[in-house]
Order: structure tokens, then C-alpha cells, then sequence
């Protein structure tokens, strides 16, 4: 349950980018959380370790459905991960540093090769 600022945040996240499901900006932010977290000092965080964030929480809850769930959302490449990050500096959630692009954040892996190949379950 969410309180009614997170709500209202969330429904106009939704708005603006209906493509990507509420879940999946709660788990990007909670990827990014996790990422700050292993951090010894803080500091800014790369595209590049938020996607890898992102694949390590989906695999640690998720397992061999951690692809088909971030797709359920709306999340299908790396990219889209820059967008879900992006709408939250839009909103004011997130802050960017003047460097931070979209782009960061494309092609940094395959889908297919991140959650199914290489790993025991894929036979």
C-alpha cells in the first residue's frame, strides 16, 4: 500500500508513459536503492550500474521468470531502464547530473543473454 503522495506520483508517471506498469518504477527505484546501499561512499551512479542493478534484483526475486516479469511491466531492454530513470528525474524522484543521457543506459545487455543464457535453469 502506497501513501496518497505515492499514488498521485506513480498515476502521473503512468500518464505521461503508460507503456510502463507501476511495478516496474518501483522496482527500478528499488534497484537503484540497492545499488546506493553496496556503495561505500556515496556518490552518483552510472547507467551502466543501475541496468546492472536492475538484473541482479530481477534474477535474486525472480529467478528464471525475472525476464517475462520486467517485460510484464514494459521493461524489454536496457533502454527502457533509462526511460523509467528519466520519467523519475522528470517528476523530481531522481536527480541527473548534467553528463546522464538516455543513451547511457542502451544496449548495455541482451535480454535473452542476461536472464536465460549461461545460468543453471537454462539447460
Amino acid at each position: 500500500m502506497h501513501d496518497v503522495k505515492t499514488e498521485i506520483l506513480l498515476a502521473g508517471l503512468q500518464e505521461r508513459n503508460p507503456r510502463f506498469a507501476e511495478a516496474g518504477y518501483i522496482f527500478v527505484l528499488s534497484a537503484l536503492h540497492g545499488c546506493l546501499s553496496d556503495l561505500e561512499l556515496p556518490r552518483h551512479v552510472s547507467g551502466a550500474e543501475v541496468a546492472r542493478g536492475v538484473r541482479d534484483l530481477a534474477l535474486e526475486r525472480f529467478g528464471p521468470l525475472a525476464r517475462p516479469v520486467l517485460e510484464h511491466w514494459g521493461i524489454h531492454a536496457t533502454a527502457d531502464i533509462g526511460e523509467i530513470v528519466f520519467a523519475l528525474v522528470d517528476c523530481g524522484v531522481l536527480i541527473k547530473q548534467p553528463e546522464d543521457t538516455r543513451e547511457d543506459f542502451e544496449g548495455l545487455y541482451d535480454f535473452g543473454e542476461a536472464f536465460e543464457d549461461g545460468y543453471p535453469w537454462s539447460g
